[in-house]
């Protein structure tokens, strides 16, 4: 166990710099790695299908004045998880940032649903979420000077959906796992929250780099749109800078207002109706 911290010392101010975003070569884990990079940090960036996009995201990194590490993950093998965070900790240096990006999904009904197809779900996003938070716990604690864990769950962390069961299973159990590691990891001076998404313009939702004000109205969601998967880069940046270290254990729904109406609203409702009493 380490020492308790000195309750009347001000903590230090953390800034990351050795980061590893899983997921990183689309959507919101590129958004995210382009947030974080900086002059002199150190980013790594994991793809599973998309090594181009994996090398576009380095490119941009570099182009921050940051340095970009790429390695491929495949977390339907959730202990690759372990190997590739600990091989970025060792090109690095160290260790004290982790963005859990990773994540899959289905549309299937749940009498319809096979065993690999359940399985493989589970696996990347939750139980290879669980390697890489593990691994990236172990290179903090050994450093001794704190850190902090994002993981990306969904909305459906909370509410479920109708034909995402081992989707919602998993992000529901990765909710509770941040909320159990940021009990254990707090005494370390390791922050480890969650952030759910709602529906984004990414590849996940068939939208990749398109415009969230064109032609995406949504009357289901209260602000009557999609977000940017920088929308939600920039609330992972705040709750892995200096200004964030006290929030812990908390899952930040970025979702529009769409957990308000209900898990099938936003892509079902199809008029304001509901505006009006």
């Amino acid at each position: 166990m380490s020492a308790q911290p000195d309750p009347t010392e001000e903590p230090a101010a953390f800034e990351p710099r050795r980061i590893v975003i899983t997921g990183a070569d689309s959507g919101i884990g590129k958004a995210t790695a382009v947030a974080l990079a900086a002059p002199g940090r150190h980013v790594g960036i994991t793809w599973h299908e998309d090594s181009a996009g994996a090398e576009h995201t380095a490119d941009e990194v570099r182009a921050a004045g940051a340095h970009a590490y790429v390695r491929q993950l495949d977390l339907t093998n959730p202990v690759e998880g372990t190997a590739v965070v600990d091989a970025f900790a060792g090109e690095m240096g160290g260790l004290d940032t982790l963005v859990l990006c990773s994540g899959t999904g289905t549309s299937t009904p749940l009498l319809e649903m096979d065993y690999i197809t359940w399985r493989d779900v589970i696996s990347v996003d939750l139980d290879g979420a669980f390697l890489c938070l593990q691994a990236g716990a172990k290179h903090m604690v050994s450093a001794g000077e704190g850190g902090r864990i994002v993981a990306i769950t969904s909305v459906h962390e909370h509410a479920p959906r109708v034909g995402a069961a081992p989707y919602c299973a998993a992000k529901g159990g990765l909710g509770l796992l941040v909320k159990v590691a940021a009990l254990e990891l707090a005494e370390h001076g390791i922050t480890v929250n969650a952030v759910a998404p709602g529906e984004i313009a990414t590849p996940m939702t068939g939208q990749e780099d398109e415009s969230v004000l064109e032609d995406k109205y949504r009357p289901g969601i209260p602000v009557a749109r999609p977000g940017d998967a920088r929308e939600i880069a920039a609330t992972v940046a705040f709750l892995c800078g200096p200004d964030g270290g006290y929030v812990n254990g908390a899952s930040w729904a970025v979702d529009g207002g769409m957990l308000q109406m209900g898990p099938q609203a936003g892509s079902h409702l199809t008029s304001d109706d509901w505006r009006r009493p």
